[in-house]
This record gives C-alpha cells, structure tokens and sequence, in this order.
C-alpha cells in the first residue's frame, strides 16, 4: 500500500499540471508573479546586497554596524520615539472621532467620515505648508492664544518635537478613524444594553465589555499608524529640526549628500525589517482578536 502512495505521489504534480484549469491559472498568475519580481524582489534584492557590499566588491557587515551605532542610532531610536508618540495621540483622537461617528446615523456618520477622509487627498507637501502657517509664531493658533491671555504665548511649535508629532498625527489620523470607525460600527449594542439592563454603569460597560470589543481594532490602528510614520519623510523633514532627523532624512541626506548609497541601503533594510516585525504584530492581533471573536460567539 505504502508502496503504491509513494509510486503516484510524483505523477500527482505532472496529473495537476496537465489539466486545463491549471494551466490557464498559471497564465493568469503569471503577469502578477512578474510583476512582483520586476518591482518587489528585485529592488528589495538589490538593496539587500548593496548593504553588504563593500567599496572593494566584498562582502561586509560595516555598514549595519555604522547604521547602529553613534548618530545613525540615535536617529533610529528618534524615529521609533515619534512614531510611537504620533501612534499614541493618533490613537487618542482617532478612538474619540471613531466613537463619536459610529453611534450617528448612517447618513450623517458617511458625511462626517468624508470630512475626515478628504484632507488626505490633498497634497501631504500643501498640507504641511498648511500646518506651518498655522503654527509659526504668529500663526492663527499662538495668536488665538496670545488673544486668550494663556501664559507663555506665544509657544515654540515648529522646528521641534511637538510639530513633527502634530504634522504626523495629522496624516495618520484618518488610517485610524477609518479602521476604528469599521470595528466600533460591528459591535453588537444588544451587548451593551444587556450590561445596562443587569445594573452595570457607563464607566463598567466601556472598562468590561465594550473595551475589549474593540481592543484588536485599537492595537492594529496604532500599529499601522506607528509603521506608517516609520519612513515617513516630508512632514519631520519640513516641521522639524536637527534633533528630529528621521530614518527616511538619514537615507535622503547620505544619498543626496555624502553619495553613500550602501550606508543607506542598511538603513533601509532595517526599516524594512523594523516595517516586517509590525505587520507580524498586526497579523498576529488580528488572528488573537478573530479566535476571541469565535469562542465568544460558540
């Protein structure tokens, strides 16, 4: 018998590939395969060697050292700072507007969702210009401020930390209202009025029951907002200064500037792996989030 299963067992593949639907499958598939190879596996490749490589031709670890070490690594751990603040305030805000929007009708929630959504159309270099000219020293907001008597205004709100983040948390705000707004609008309410019914407060239900709901859908936001700001460049580079330099200005510069293109090419690995690991979290949260959804359902 055992004998019989290992003697078909290479004919399956030749029996599979015979068969029409197969081959007109893998036509189809094949424009996508190329596709990927040509503008996916080849630059990522090729960026992957270039970091390896030495100015002699061999093959070295030097600039993955260089990159994680002295000033590159204090840039790599400012990018990961920013982008866990811009995820935090990105999180705060966009759990409030979700939250807000999701009890509205449905013609009012699709009205207000496209006020969040359409400034994401416009040009990020327009919108950063934007913020500037709402930030500078005698921007509309320190004047308001300095209007309303509020100590200390004018404030420093470019050119520092506080400005990247805001600049950010700006961009990245409709991806997290977008995906909240899509998890707080499957929430069954019967379980929240079930809760109300059996005595529990508004403090109890949000805390124990509507909270956990939709903690799968918060950890995702915040870590598609933290990815998303990883390599993100126009916004840090115009708002920021030289203590805020980021992991995408880094790459600019010793392209641009210092024409090391291998020493940019291991800052990009790593913030390609760094990209890897959150879409791994991402993943991850998602399975955890739809296995809890199942055995509350059974």
């Amino acid at each position: 018998m055992a004998a019989t299963l290992t003697a078909n067992a290479p004919a399956r593949p030749r029996k599979l590939l015979a068969s029409r639907r197969t081959r007109i499958g893998i036509l189809y598939a094949l424009p996508v395969v190329v596709y990927l190879l040509v503008l996916f596996v080849y630059p990522i490749l090729s960026t992957l060697f270039l970091s390896l490589k030495n100015t002699d031709g061999s093959l070295t670890l030097h600039w993955y050292a260089e990159a994680l070490t002295g000033v590159n690594l204090s840039v790599l751990f400012t990018t990961l700072r920013i982008s866990a603040e811009t995820a935090l305030f990105s999180l705060v805000f966009g759990f409030i507007l979700a939250n807000a929007i999701s009890r509205l009708k449905p013609l009012w929630a699709g009205v207000a969702m496209l006020i969040v959504v359409v400034p994401h159309f416009i040009s990020a270099l327009v919108r950063t210009y934007g913020w500037i000219i709402l930030l500078g020293d005698k921007g509309l907001v320190n004047q308001a401020m300095a209007d309303l008597w509020i100590p200390g205004a004018p404030y420093q709100l470019l050119y520092n930390e506080i400005g990247v983040v805001i600049g950010t948390t700006s961009v990245m705000l409709p991806y997290t209202v977008l995906l909240l707004y899509g998890v707080m609008r499957g929430v069954d309410r019967r379980l929240l009025a079930a809760a109300a019914s059996m005595g529990a407060g508004r403090v109890t239900i949000f805390r124990r029951v509507y909270l956990p709901l939709v903690a799968p859908g918060l950890a995702s936001a915040g870590l598609l907002s933290f990815i998303l700001s990883l390599g993100y460049y126009i916004t840090p580079a115009l708002m920021g200064g030289p203590q805020q330099t980021m992991i995408a200005s880094l790459i600019n510069q010793q392209v641009m500037k210092q024409n090391q293109w291998n020493g940019a090419a291991a800052e990009g690995v790593i913030l390609l792996l760094l990209t890897f690991a959150g879409l791994l979290l991402v993943k991850l949260i998602t399975s955890l989030g739809a296995s809890r959804k199942k055995r509350s359902a059974s």
